[in-house]
């Protein structure tokens, strides 16, 4: 089994993204290896973007996306490993009728001999044994979200990519993920939209109009000081955005 323990080394070097012609993500250079990564900014600012060339769903349209040296993107295999991305809506991520089939499907596609017998031990970890045969439809969101993270965490990835996975939820529901989430001992890479998501965080990077505006463990109090300037404004008037 991997070490997740060991951080991995993430950079970003020039990178443009354009979607239908648009630029979303433009000249972003960063390198991180911190344990607790966030990144914050407001919607619509390239940060679900970012995670998902991070992840490798998607190539960048110029500049590089590398983890350890491997391009996530180009090599898909190699990127099951190293790297899992939990979704703002779990209904995006399930594919499949059961809890027991949608934690196997990953490992299945990871090659992992028995992989029902590996799905199995992740409920039995995460206490929800229980859950072996449920439809995953008699679910709640936030149970589903926890699955979703379950399927993810069974693959073992060094990086955890989280899109705004809070969203949605009420506050216990919140809570009791938030505990789930930090058992995991590899490398967290936050996505969101609320500063109070990456309190305490080691690093912080700030996106806004695609552009990285910021980074390091200070940049949360700028991030949240402009917005609250911004809002004494009122930008809800402005068509151009």
């Amino acid at each position: 089994m991997k070490d997740t323990s060991v951080t991995p080394q993430i950079s970003f070097a020039a990178v443009d993204q354009k979607i239908d012609g648009r630029l979303i993500l433009s000249g972003v250079s960063v390198d991180l290896s911190a344990r607790r990564i966030g990144v914050i900014g407001r919607n619509g600012s390239g940060k679900t973007t970012f995670a998902r060339l991070l992840a490798g769903l998607v190539a960048p349209s110029a500049g590089t996306v590398t983890i350890d040296g491997i391009n996530p993107a180009k090599d898909r295999r190699a990127a099951l490993s190293l790297v899992g991305i939990l979704f703002q809506n779990p209904d995006h991520q399930i594919i499949f009728p059961t809890v027991i089939e949608e934690i196997s499907f990953g490992l299945r596609q990871q090659g992992v001999d028995d992989p029902d017998t590996r799905a199995s031990a992740v409920l039995e970890q995460f206490g929800k044994a229980h859950w072996h045969d449920a439809h995953v439809h008699s679910l709640s969101q936030g149970q589903k979200q926890l699955v979703c993270l379950m399927s993810i965490l069974a693959m073992t990835p060094r990086i955890l990519i989280l899109d705004e996975p809070f969203a949605g939820l009420d506050i216990p529901t919140r809570m009791q993920l938030a505990r789930y989430l930090n058992r995991y001992d590899g490398t967290l890479v936050h996505v969101s939209h609320d500063p109070r998501d990456l309190t305490g965080y080691d690093q912080v990077l700030w996106l806004d109009r695609g552009v990285l505006q910021g980074q390091g463990a200070d940049v949360l109090d700028a991030f949240t000081d402009e917005m609250t300037r911004q809002g004494e404004g009122d930008d809800i008037s402005d068509l151009s955005r």
